[in-house]
């Protein structure tokens, strides 16, 4: 048995797609889709290749992001990030559409020489297709990349990766537009990022859609606008023919090298909780060792592209610290833990505030959890198959129509809503809602025939435990906190997940649990939120 320092995979685990990597020195830098979460673009930093640390999410303006009335799965698709010229460059797409035949996908650039720091204004680049990436050549020129959509019918609405110059001054495209690569016989090409080295452009892209079939292709070329070859494997990363493989769906990847000249791979990847089932935990980042042989090609460990659990850690005298499992809020801060995204809107005054009770994050009740617009959710990723997640509210409702609790939350249409609100006859009162995407209109619903009465006053403790695909809600008075009551539900908490639901179109997130307040009155009622704890088991 190995005595050398290991990865473990998925390095980034819960909600995690489409990383892009880039190193600085000795810095490493991943970022990652985050879709309709807002802020956009995930970045997480490592010295070690090992650890991973949440960082910053760096579109966290109006003029950056707004995303008031994306669709669920719209919003943030791949992001492109490279250091060059003293400053890191942010290419991304914020896509208003994905059902139907067209995808409205708008790609922009922003720069900022701190990863931490304020973003430029955006600079618009095109709207021609997908995600998009940025190359910096050797010759000081720079390309931007896009795969190309095609909504025409009895078409691939995948028709290629196109190349086109990016004036560095302007930010704007100049000269022709090349389409360099139409994919391989497995299709639905897109995701490119490209490289050079030894004379050689190489183009990695995504293929075979994100699900079970998914890949990721490397080609090459002595010129930048092709033709490109294809690798004798054709797919470097994939597990599409290997259903028994822990990380499924793996693809969409790009390439690291270390100072000291080893190769690593980042792809997405999911596990689901039984054979190609069902992924609660979403796309999530997963690292692969490779190797350049003396052909001049990039090659998986013994030509086997099937993705390791575990992978032989970087030479290297630096080291990150691990990821925190139990993580207790008590949003003594002014800002919202870096942990905690909300959906869509670049106004969080609107939605949150930690000032207005000191020691309280207060939500202000606005529209349900099926809006696109203004919900009240902040919420964190579930990154483990097990967890346990609890907080305590104290909230005060007048009317049926005002409620707040604690959310296991997928999208809009995916959810289980722990609550508590107030019947004009029965008084304040706790229940459960779940939404199951369903298409009768009549999608979310009660689930517990008999609410549980409450005191009229005191804060309550709500609480949501997770094994695998199951899920059980329970409740306490605050001023009783060990005497805890679990609901007669067991949940199917699977539903959570991109595989499940009808007529919802394709799902690209994952799930996140957190905490939410409605107000359909008008009235904004603030529900005031005390702590939250997540622990992993």
């Amino acid at each position: 048995m190995s005595t050398e320092p290991m990865i473990e995979n998925p390095i980034l685990p819960g909600f995690n797609a489409d990383p892009s990597i880039c190193r600085v020195g000795d810095d490493y830098y991943i970022a990652t889709s985050t879709f309709e979460w807002y802020p956009g673009v995930q970045i997480h930093h490592s010295k070690d290749l090992v650890n991973w640390t949440l960082v910053t999410r760096p579109l966290n303006r109006a003029d950056l992001l707004d995303m008031r009335g994306n669709p669920d799965s719209c919003g943030i698709w791949a992001p492109c990030l490279t250091w060059s010229d003293g400053r890191f460059w942010l290419v991304y797409t914020d896509v208003k559409r994905h059902t139907g035949s067209f995808k409205d996908a708008h790609n922009y650039i922003t720069t900022c020489d701190r990863i931490d720091g304020d973003w430029s204004k955006p600079v618009y680049v095109n709207s021609s297709g997908f995600d998009p990436s940025l190359f910096h050549d050797d010759d000081g020129r720079k390309w931007f990349l896009n795969m190309r959509w095609d909504h025409r019918p009895n078409r691939s609405p995948f028709s290629g990766i196109l190349l086109q110059e990016l004036d560095p001054d302007t930010l704007a495209l100049t000269g022709e537009v090349h389409e360099i690569f139409h994919g391989s016989e497995l299709g639905m090409e897109e995701g490119p990022h490209l490289y050079r080295r030894n004379g050689y452009y190489y183009l990695l892209t995504a293929e075979g859609g994100t699900e079970y079939d998914h890949a990721c292709t490397l080609a090459r070329s002595r010129s930048i606008t092709g033709p490109y070859e294809l690798h004798p494997l054709t797919h470097i990363t994939t597990s599409r023919t290997n259903p028994e493989a822990r990380l499924q769906r793996a693809g969409h990847g790009d390439i690291v090298e270390t100072p000291e000249g080893e190769t690593f791979l980042v792809h997405l990847c999911s596990r689901p909780l039984r054979n190609r089932g069902r992924s609660p935990l979403g796309r999530e980042t997963a690292i692969q060792r490779m190797e350049w042989r003396d052909d001049d090609w990039l090659w998986p460990l013994e030509d086997d592209p099937t993705p390791r659990d575990r992978v032989v850690a970087p030479v290297t005298g630096h080291s990150s610290p691990a990821r925190p499992t139990h993580c207790r809020y008590d949003f003594a801060e002014a800002e919202l833990p870096l942990d905690f995204q909300w959906l869509r809107t670049p106004q969080p005054e609107q939605i949150f505030n930690l000032k207005a009770r000191p020691g309280y994050l207060r939500l202000l009740g606005r529209e349900s959890l099926g809006s696109l617009f203004t919900s009240s959710l902040v919420a964190r990723r579930q990154q483990a198959l097990c967890f346990t997640a609890t907080t305590e509210l104290d909230f005060a409702p007048q009317t049926f129509q005002q409620m707040a609790g604690l959310v296991c939350y997928y999208n809009s249409r995916k959810y289980h809503y722990l609550y508590v609100s107030r019947d004009a006859d029965q008084g304040r009162q706790l229940n459960v809602m779940s939404c199951l995407a369903r298409l009768d209109g009549q999608s979310e619903y009660p689930l517990e025939p008999d609410p549980v009465a409450l005191p009229e006053q005191g804060a309550i403790l709500l609480r949501a435990e997770v094994r695998y695909e199951h899920l059980y809600f329970s409740w306490a008075l605050a001023d009783h906190p060990h005497d805890w009551h679990q609901l007669p539900l067991k949940l199917e908490y699977s539903l959570l997940s991109d595989e499940a639901g009808t007529g919802a179109g394709n799902n690209f997130t994952g799930a996140f649990v957190g905490m939410a307040a409605q107000d359909t009155s008008g009235q904004a009622l603030p529900a005031d939120f005390a702590w939250f704890e997540y622990e992993e088991k």
